[in-house]
Order: structure tokens, then C-alpha cells, then sequence
């Protein structure tokens, strides 16, 4: 019964982590769009990876992952902004091509692995996961070990949950646009992409400014 408690409990955290649309949110979409919903869904398993994973290091109390992370988190912060700025470049830049007349659903291991990447960078995603780990009381060593995977299993199940429901709807809703509108809605995703990323690396930047000074 605890169990199965935690693990919804990590399943409701889960999906409220996942649920506001940022930079991951509009890429997932956009690749939705383009390529179809199986792209859509293999790029929110790499985000919904990467919450497991600072889920992980927040419920076990691993020191070094989170001391480097929170360490280093201007840096980090920064790259992940530069990144984000490439995709939203590359977003804007790159012609549509509707997926149904090619049949194009390739470079999944890339989706993949980009928004696990991107999602990884964005440091302050550790605090949110230690505070609220912290008001549940499973910040801490002393937590039983299979108490914390229930935890981090219905993390990534939340996460994923919302990743799916994003990604049918998206796919349900792109039969009823129009290729050009698609065209202009991947161009706004790419603006909003870089502006997420240049939003990233001026805070990074001043913060980085502040620490030297």
C-alpha cells in the first residue's frame, strides 16, 4: 500500500514537473509536427529520462552528481542556452516537409538524446526535485532504497504520461492544418525556441559576470 502510494504520489510529481510548456515542450511539438507523433514521444522520453535522473540524484542524496551540477549550474546553464539557441536557428531555418508524403521517422536516437541533453542542462531542475523529495521526507539517506525507486518510477511515469497525452493531441490536431500554417507555426516554435535559449545565456552570462566580479 506505501508503495503503490509513493509511486503515485512520484507520478503526480511527475507530470506537474512536465506540464508547463518551455523550450523542450514547444521542441517536442515541433518534431511532432514534422516528423510525426513517434518522434514526438521518443523526444519526451528523453526529457522524462532526464527527470528521472534528477530525481534519482535528489531521493539517493548523491552529493557529487548534484555538488557538480549545482556547482557548475552557470556554465552548464550557458551551454544549454547556446544549444537552445542552435535549434531554434536550425528550427526556423529548416523547410517543412510533411512526414505523411516522405514517411520520414528517422533520427529518433538523435531526438532522443537532444532533449535528454537539453533537459539535463537546465541545472535548477535538481532544487525543484530536492525541495519537494524534502517536503515529502525522501531528501535523505536514510530513506529506505526501494521507497525512493517506487518515487523516481512514478516520476518518469508522470513525466512520460504527459509526453504521450502532448503528443497525441498534437498529432490529432496537425491532420487539420494546413502545410503552410505548419510551415508558420515551425517558423513561431524556432523564434520562440531562440529566444528561450538567449533568454538563458544572458541570465547565465550576468551570473557568470557577478561570480568573477
Amino acid at each position: 500500500m506505501l508503495l503503490r502510494y509513493m509511486f503515485i504520489q512520484g507520478l503526480l510529481i511527475g507530470f506537474s514537473i512536465a506540464v508547463p510548456v518551455g523550450p523542450i515542450g514547444i521542441i517536442c511539438i515541433q518534431r511532432n509536427i514534422n516528423y510525426g507523433r513517434i518522434a514526438g514521444v521518443i523526444s519526451g522520453l528523453g526529457a522524462a529520462s532526464a527527470d528521472a535522473f534528477y530525481g534519482a540524484a535528489a531521493a539517493f542524496g548523491l552529493t557529487v552528481v548534484s555538488g557538480i551540477l549545482l556547482s557548475d549550474r552557470i556554465w552548464i546553464q550557458m551551454f544549454g542556452g547556446i544549444a537552445l539557441c542552435y535549434f531554434g536557428l536550425r528550427t526556423f531555418r529548416k523547410p517543412f516537409v510533411s512526414y505523411a508524403s516522405t514517411g520520414n521517422v528517422n533520427h529518433l536516437k538523435w531526438n532522443y538524446l537532444s532533449t535528454l541533453a537539453l533537459t539535463i542542462t537546465n541545472p535548477m531542475t535538481i532544487l525543484l526535485f530536492v525541495a519537494i523529495f524534502a517536503s515529502v521526507g525522501l531528501a535523505s539517506s536514510s530513506v529506505p532504497v526501494y521507497t525512493a525507486i517506487f518515487m523516481i518510477a512514478g516520476v518518469f511515469s508522470g513525466s512520460m504520461l504527459w509526453w504521450l497525452t502532448l503528443s497525441t493531441v498534437i498529432s490529432r490536431v496537425r491532420t487539420k492544418l494546413s502545410d503552410r500554417l505548419m510551415k508558420w507555426i515551425g517558423r513561431i516554435a524556432g523564434i520562440a525556441i531562440f529566444g528561450f535559449g538567449i533568454t538563458a545565456v544572458v541570465v547565465s552570462g550576468i551570473g557568470a559576470a557577478s561570480y568573477i566580479l
